[in-house]
């Protein structure tokens, strides 16, 4: 596998996803700050494509950059013709973004805050209790701590508008199911390990269940098809199973 690894204030490596990607790692821990920056550079790349680019795909400390080899190559300019693959041609365009990643500010898009109502245990949050006996609470305890807290969203991943969420008191963490559920409920609210999240869409999983939320986080029919994105903000709020159903109504 192609790798390249560069010096700088920031480390980076990239390596090649196969013949159309490029992966610039910029750690191997899950930190606000590291992936601050991988959302600083996944929006510079953006707002200012090379030849053959199609799009970034941000993760916890990792960013994905996808293009057209066949477009990639055709662009090439004289000073790139030595290059022996087209991974070495995205590489050097890479270059002068990377460059540059430590002066970059986010003060121009900084995330929202989202509130995400969530109805708490019964019906909705079938783990709720393992949650609070595995680690000597109350489900009431439980509840005020999981919507007490602020969530940053670091990555979306898993499905479609899935969004994995950092900031979960280990107070509350607890282990995945050892057999996965084969369907959980669009909206329904997990905690996995130390962290927490809400499934999308209906989809198999093995995450605690504390709860289900009536909210839309994935809609296709839109231009901007995830409610939540890399970035934002999550707080929750409790609401009983009766709010539950007049959201889903659409009457709250």
């Amino acid at each position: 596998m192609e790798k390249q690894t560069t010096g700088s204030l920031i480390q980076h490596e990239l390596q090649a996803l196969g013949d159309c990607a490029v992966i610039i790692r910029l750690g191997n821990v899950i930190d606000a700050e590291t992936n601050r920056i991988v959302r600083n550079l996944s929006r510079y790349i953006e707002e200012r494509p090379f030849a053959g680019f199609i799009e970034c795909i941000p993760s916890f400390a990792a960013l994905a950059i996808h293009y057209d080899p066949l477009l990639v190559k055709r662009s090439r300019i004289s000073t790139e013709l030595q290059h022996t693959t087209i991974f070495e041609t995205v590489c050097s365009r890479l270059q002068p973004f990377l460059a540059v990643t430590e002066q970059l500010s986010d003060a121009d898009k900084e995330g929202r805050t989202i509130e995400i109502p969530v109805c708490y245990g019964g019906k909705h949050g079938p783990d709720l209790s393992f949650v609070a006996g595995h680690n000597g609470l109350t489900e009431e305890e439980v509840i005020a701590i999981h919507a007490g807290g602020s969530y940053l969203v670091y990555m979306l991943g898993f499905a479609p508008g899935f969004p994995y969420l950092g900031g979960m008191s280990e107070m509350i963490a607890a282990p995945r199911h050892q057999t996965p559920r084969t369907s959980i409920p669009q909206g329904s609210v997990g905690i996995a390990g130390g962290q927490t999240g809400i499934y999308s869409v209906a989809t198999p999983g093995g995450w605690q269940l504390i709860g289900r939320s009536p909210a839309l986080l994935f809609r296709p029919q839109d231009a901007v098809p995830s409610l939540l994105q890399p970035g934002d903000s999550v707080r929750f709020k409790p609401i009983s199973s009766k709010q539950y159903e007049l959201y889903r109504e659409g009457a709250l």
